[in-house]
């Protein structure tokens, strides 16, 4: 209810003027201006909306909350708009306004959602370029159920963002740099120097199997580390045959990825840390040429502001280690740097978005603090640290193999489609079905990874959640089987109205305008109504799971409607207006899940 929630909030901050004159002109002649603080009701008994600005205005303007909210509903009697709106104005306990809107209102918004892609979302004004980085796996490394909510919850907001209208970038920052290839290549040029000069001499398996022994023997040889870092100055100096191992363990790392990417139906643009090595040094000059950069035991680092250790010193960030060399915090310097740049330097965005594990956090802090220090941030330039918590085991610890290994992405999504294909070959059984193969394992491979993704993006990503595949897969509660089978039950319903996605609305088969009667049906409408409040919200905050309880909840409203309010063997034109909710809830629940990366099935 955006637009409608705008138009109120235009109607009051006249009527609070037209009360107050001189006070709303002081007010905002001195840049704060009052504010009538509308908001969506707290209880459906409450209304639509609810003013509680009266209450924060009485010391401003030094009357008792209730003559204030009763100063602005008398203004607002006299506004037509308003009373074409909404019902008259209610004054609640010690200045709250209550406001209702009248149901032809709601009617006529609600139609005027039918046939609309958009389904009364808007798309922004105001474009806002953003880059959002998520996923990065590492190099020669497997994906595993770490990397799940990264991809998942970044490529969540993506859809949304993208929606919204904004241009958005999705970045996978691969670890593809460092010392890690130093030790690898040196490791594999005496075990296996065919994977150095040819593709997929060893598979991706067997090269992390590699990674650990050449990292085992970095940790206890002083001979392999000082081998490893040559190995290193070549690869950053250009040396070819170093740089050509390079480049095959990459494309063999990035094939692996994209099969799992492809799985997810997931979009990234890769940008490695590679692509920032010839920005480090500049990255450096900067901070020195600001100021900011301090020498301490021979590295280079920025001491930051409010950030202390155990003695009560400032912590720094080092940005160029004691030997010369570059870590971690200078990448990210000089990726914030070139996002944040204009062309044909940088990306030019205005919204930063980095979806890492909550672990991270302190990091970021700190990065984002010297980029705004060094003037790196444009004015109105966001900065924003999406942290996630981990994904567990039924034991509350750190989700792994039983061997103690950290789970592979591949193998848990293996498990996720087994898993449903077992139910759904049992359902099937039990309901004496017979059905073609392709149908099995169309449906499986979809409920299988949409349980995995929704499980994740229901769990408010701050917080731990408990990994279930039972939980996930159960067709009963907040869950992706759930909500499929209700978009499945409710299309169908439907299409028997004769209204199914793409029909009905062109030839009139609806009434104008929708009639209701029943409270069912009203409570449904005011949900629908509720998609764009919604959408707007996870584009503000970066909560996945705010769209879940919308979707979740909406389907509970439309079981409430559909199992006490009769739709196709009622009359004319309460029928109509009813298959109308019944096609604005499919619809919506097959955009919210569009949203979240979830494709959705014609049955089940």
């Amino acid at each position: 209810m955006l637009r409608i929630a705008h138009a109120l909030d235009a109607q009051l901050r006249a009527a609070l003027e037209r009360a107050f004159p001189q006070e709303v002109a002081a007010a905002f002649e001195a840049g704060a201006p009052l504010d009538p603080q509308l908001a969506p009701a707290s209880q459906p008994e409450f209304g639509d909306f609810q003013a509680n600005g009266a209450l924060s205005l009485a010391r401003r303007l030094k009357q008792p909350p209730r003559a204030i909210a009763g100063a602005i509903v008398d203004q607002l009697a006299a506004d037509p708009a308003f009373t074409a709106l909404c019902e008259p104005a209610q004054i609640a306990g010690p200045g709250f306004i209550n406001l209702t809107l009248r149901p032809r209102r709601l009617a006529e918004e609600l139609r005027s959602r039918l046939g609309d892609a958009r389904l009364g979302v808007p798309p922004v004004t105001t474009l806002t370029p953003t880059v959002i980085d998520f996923s990065s796996p590492n190099i020669a490394k497997e994906m595993h159920v770490g990397h799940l909510r990264s991809t998942i919850i970044g490529d969540a907001l993506a859809r949304v963002l993208e929606f919204r209208g904004h241009p958005v970038l999705r970045l996978n920052h691969v670890g593809d740099w460092g010392t890690q290839f130093g030790m690898l290549i040196t490791h594999l040029k005496q075990v296996a120097p065919e994977a150095l000069t040819t593709a997929d001499a060893v598979d991706l398996g067997d090269l992390v199997a590699f990674y650990r022994q050449a990292k085992a023997r970095f940790d206890a040889d002083e001979a392999f580390q000082a081998t490893s870092r040559e190995e290193v100055v070549k690869l950053q100096s250009g040396d070819p045959v170093t740089r050509r191992a390079w480049q095959l363990l990459c494309e063999q790392s990035r094939r692996e990825f994209q099969q799992i990417y492809d799985r997810l139906d997931i979009r990234l643009s890769e940008r490695g840390e590679s692509f920032y090595n010839p920005y480090l040094e500049s990255v450096v000059a900067d901070l020195e040429a600001c100021g900011l950069l301090v020498s301490d035991a021979g590295a280079g680092c920025v001491f930051l502001e409010g950030v202390s250790g155990k003695d009560g010193k400032p912590l720094p960030l080092i940005v160029r280690k004691s030997d010369g060399g570059f870590n971690y915090a200078t990448t990210d310097l000089a990726a914030l740097r070139y996002r944040f740049a204009g062309p044909p330097e940088g990306d030019g965005a205005r919204r930063l978005i980095y979806v890492t594990d909550a672990g991270q956090a302190s990091h970021f802090a700190a990065v984002f603090q010297v980029a705004r220090r060094a003037g790196w941030v444009p004015a109105g330039g966001r900065l924003e640290h999406v942290p996630f918590g981990l994904v567990q085991g039924d034991d509350g610890k750190k989700l792994k193999t039983r061997s103690g290994d950290t789970v592979r992405l591949k193998d848990l999504l293996d498990e996720a489609v087994e898993r449903s294909e077992v139910d759904l070959r049992r359902r099937l059984a039990e309901e004496e079905r017979q059905e073609e193969e392709a149908f099995i394992q169309l449906v499986s491979s979809t409920v299988g990874i949409a349980a995995v993704k929704y499980a994740d993006l229901s769990t408010n990503r701050i917080t731990n959640y408990q990994f279930s595949f039972d939980r996930m897969l159960a067709l009963s509660g907040n869950t992706a089987p759930y909500l499929l089978y209700a978009l499945v039950r409710i299309a169908g319903i439907a299409r028997r109205g004769g209204v199914g996605a793409g029909e009905g609305d062109e030839a009139g088969v609806f009434p104008d305008p929708l009639v209701f009667s029943e409270p069912q049906e009203w409570a449904l409408a005011r949900q629908l109504l509720a998609l764009d409040t919604v959408i707007a919200e996870v584009e503000e905050e970066l909560l996945p799971n705010r769209l879940c309880s919308y979707l979740f909840e909406l389907s509970q409203a439309f079981n409430r409607f559909y199992d006490q309010v009769p739709v196709l063997k009622a009359d004319e034109p309460a029928r109509g207006s009813r298959l109308a909710l019944c096609r604005l809830s499919a619809d919506t629940l097959r955009l919210g899940l569009g949203l979240l990366g979830i494709p959705t099935l014609e049955r089940m």
